[in-house]
């Protein structure tokens, strides 16, 4: 995501020919893009992305649970652990 950024502001600052991204040429402009594939990329074929939505949804679920047993006056699972 980050590379997506700065390739949208680096594409806007050598557009409107502002600072010293106008005198750079449009291939180092678009770098960041080429970057944000190789990124993509890597994260869908290492299996990253999944895993981290997982981990999300892990957290949601226990957060849930441990909101839940809250309301109901139980302890939750870790503070009996401690």
């Amino acid at each position: 995501m980050w590379f997506l950024l700065l390739g949208l502001l680096g594409v806007a600052l050598k557009y409107l020919e502002i600072g010293f991204v106008a005198n750079l040429s449009w291939w180092i402009v678009l770098i960041p893009f080429a970057l944000a594939i190789a990124w993509w990329s890597w994260a869908d074929s290492s299996g990253y992305t999944k895993r981290k939505v997982v981990e999300k949804e892990d957290r949601r679920r226990q957060d849930r649970i441990d909101r839940q047993r809250s309301n109901l006056g139980m302890l939750n699972s870790r503070s009996r652990r401690k």
